[in-house]
């Protein structure tokens, strides 16, 4: 009976500190329909001068997006088997969403798509993560923002631009050092540029 009485008593002492918060449901729901009206009230001032309320938003969401439109279009996937066969010189299967494999479970090549905005607000992570974890990382001059990272058994390449962002990886091609890598994914840089 002891060993129950405690952990009642500090279940007890949690529900009763969490019943005191200040944000109930009705309080938060009366808080975001606040936010949501002042929002409308906002939007509805600024629909007078229609033509410069539509300059000013699109300052505003070009903001820091280093140049990209806020174009929200995902690109297709750039290549097809044959081509990324061709590309790197053995054959390479699609395996369905821009993943090509050698069909050993070994090499593969992956292109992940997305906005140019999506590209241009994750581009600075993904450039330091990779300074922590390639060999070399080479800024590029593609699209606006552009980088290829390359160690011995990997490389990888993002390329934010106008028609949307490419992330590049390329792994465990036996044949290849890191000129190879390097060499292989500025070819494949070019044609999604071209």
């Amino acid at each position: 009976m002891r060993r129950l009485i405690a952990p009642m008593v500090c279940l007890f002492l949690l529900g009763a500190a969490g019943c005191g918060s200040s944000d109930s449901p009705d309080d938060t729901a009366a808080n975001d329909a606040a936010t949501v009206e002042s929002g409308a009230q906002q939007g509805s001032d600024g629909a007078a001068g229609n033509d410069a309320g539509t300059d000013a938003g699109n300052d505003a969401v070009d903001g820091g997006t280093g140049g990209v439109a806020a174009n929200n279009d995902v690109p297709p996937c750039p290549f097809t088997a044959a081509q990324v066969t061709d590309l790197v010189g053995q054959p390479m299967t699609d395996e369905g969403n821009c993943l090509f494999g050698d069909g050993k479970g070994v090499a593969s090549v992956t292109i992940t798509m997305a906005s140019g905005l999506a590209g241009a607000t994750t581009y600075a992570y993904s450039h330091d993560m990779a300074g922590k974890s390639f060999d070399t990382v080479t800024d590029l001059d593609y699209g606006t923002d552009s980088y290829l990272a390359v160690k011995d058994i990997q490389a990888e390449a993002v390329v934010v631009s106008d028609k949307g962002s490419y992330t590049l990886i390329m792994s465990s091609f036996e044949r290849f050092d890191n000129a190879g890598y390097e060499q292989t994914m500025r070819k494949m840089l070019d044609q999604i540029m071209a």
